[in-house]
């Protein structure tokens, strides 16, 4: 990839930003300027969004779990004027993920706030990504029903977990206490005990572990949403390709049947650099042809 670091300096930062490290730990790590490590981690996490969109084709999953996990970006929603909750690069973002229960490979995901639109884009990704998916589980966000029924159009089965919680005591930040769950199928199952969301859920404990810019209460949160994507998009092609789950003793990605091999971070690094260099010659090509056929008329 062009940078003008040492390869084997642009993969330590890497390294220490994939376990949950953030930028400026890392930049008191490595010595490395504030700037050089968010160039790094922008231009690689770019690059897994291409490798991603590129590797993630023709998936056969059984049963798919949806869930959101909030963040913020600049500063929380409460705390923006009216004039900033116009502009959907900041305040609360939502990060919307699709996790197939049998291999954990995060099949697809989207940024942004929590509305009908990005869960429709959610779903849409997924329906271009998958041969096929027997069963879809979500939580009670009103918009799914109808964005399930409309991308999916009857190829699949939908089940949705409502799950009811205590008030929160006042003044202690936990959990809210779990009272009860009700499970509704929408369509096609035969068990609804199979309708679940804990896989998922259990995902989004990964993510806020490995991602400092999703840990609560801490100040590793994002200043720029491009930065957030880059570094979202990052560590979903590190857990799908190279990091071995726990249960399954393998990938996401070897349990999906994306890859055959066990890949290392190198591996990665390189496959993504190979991919926007294919990406780049074929968009050269395609800008030549059309200039070909400009002049010929």
């Amino acid at each position: 990839m062009a940078n003008h670091l040492p390869r084997e300096k642009q993969l330590t930062i890497l390294h220490l930003l994939l376990e949950g490290n953030s930028v400026r730990s890392v930049v008191r790590l490595t010595g490395s300027d504030i700037k050089t490590v968010l160039r790094v981690m922008v231009r690689f996490g770019e690059g897994c969004q291409v490798f991603l969109d590129s590797a993630l084709k023709n998936l056969k999953l059984r049963h798919v779990q949806i869930d959101e996990i909030w963040t913020f970006v600049q500063k929380k929603q409460g705390h923006l004027n009216e004039w900033e909750k116009r502009d959907d690069s900041i305040g609360d973002q939502y990060l919307f993920l699709a996790l197939d229960t049998d291999s954990k490979l995060i099949a697809s995901y989207t940024l942004g706030k929590r509305n009908g639109g990005n869960a429709y884009g959610l779903l849409a990704d997924l329906r271009s990504r998958t041969e096929c998916v027997t069963q879809i589980s979500t939580d009670g966000f009103p918009a799914y029903p109808d964005v399930v029924r409309d991308t999916f159009r009857g190829d699949t089965c939908h089940g949705v977990l409502i799950k009811s919680y205590a008030e929160p005591n006042s003044g202690r930040y936990a959990p809210p206490e779990l009272i009860a769950t009700n499970r509704l199928d929408l369509g096609g199952i035969n068990d609804k005990r199979t309708i679940c969301t804990s896989h998922i859920e259990r995902c989004n404990l990964t993510i806020r572990t490995f991602m400092r810019r999703f840990t609560r209460l801490a100040l590793g949160f994002s200043k720029k949403k491009e930065n957030l994507a880059a570094a979202i998009a990052m560590h979903i092609a590190h857990y799908n390709f190279c990091r071995i789950h726990g249960t399954l003793k393998c990938t996401p990605a070897m349990a999906a049947s994306v890859t055959g091999k066990l890949w290392s971070l190198p591996d990665l690094f390189d496959a993504v650099a190979a991919e926007q260099t294919r990406r780049l010659k074929a968009a050269s090509v395609k800008r030549l042809l059309a200039r070909m056929q400009a002049v010929l008329g």
